[in-house]
């Protein structure tokens, strides 16, 4: 496996959050019905473990069974110190970078329970290297699996901007120097399969590119 020497630290917590993106949030339908019995006063989050970590031009292998997975492009929050009650108007202060990530699923219809064996597996978040802070409100991200664009959206249909989610997170927890916050993935994502070449990229912060196969056991 192909680990990140230059970027997130190894020690470093990525979080992950759902329910975050607008039309995420519609395709669900009415989350005042059974299972969910009401929509998420907080942001839901989740934890990448740092076996899912890898870096530009790795080779992420699919768990035994799996033959395609839900390519995620978003963005990480770098956090450049440690935070905690943070104010929206100022909660940008406290990162110190960007990453682009993609943060891969296997496909699952439902955020009811903790999709642990889907969201965690080895290798199911590419990192990109840390780049500057730069002006998210209009960045875009796009996908190209095999040459081709399967997806884009853009950050400005988060429920939560960067900045209200950092609030609203660090108003329960403390986020760590070096941690990283994901800011959102689209529900039911593009799809890539085992044997395609994928790319993620976002004007300013470059491309980060990975190739999935299938468990080779």
């Amino acid at each position: 496996m192909q680990f990140i020497r230059d970027s997130v630290a190894p020690t470093a917590t990525v979080y992950g959050v759902v329910l975050n993106d607008g039309a995420s949030v519609r395709a669900l339908g009415d989350l005042d019905a059974a299972p969910y019995k009401g929509a998420p006063r907080a942001p839901v989050l989740y934890i990448k473990p740092a076996g899912t970590r890898v870096g530009d031009g790795a080779t992420v292998r699919l768990p035994q069974g799996a033959t395609d997975v839900e390519v995620g492009a978003t963005i990480g929050l770098v956090m450049g110190r440690s935070a905690a009650r943070l104010a929206p108007a100022d909660a940008l202060d406290a990162v110190s970078g960007i990453v682009l990530a993609a943060d891969l699923s296997l496909p699952h219809a439902s955020y009811y329970r903790p999709a642990i064996r889907e969201k965690c597996f080895d290798g199911a978040l590419p990192l990109s290297t840390i780049h500057p802070p730069c002006d998210l409100s209009r960045l875009e991200l796009g996908i190209d699996i095999d040459g081709c664009l399967a997806d884009g959206w853009a950050l400005s249909s988060l429920v939560r901007d960067p900045a209200q989610l950092l609030a609203d997170v660090t108003a329960f927890m403390t986020l760590r120097a070096g941690d990283v916050l994901l800011v959102g993935v689209r529900y039911d994502a593009a799809r890539a399969r085992v044997g395609s070449r994928v790319r993620v990229s976002a004007h300013g912060l470059g491309a980060l590119a990975f190739t999935i196969e299938g468990d080779a056991r």
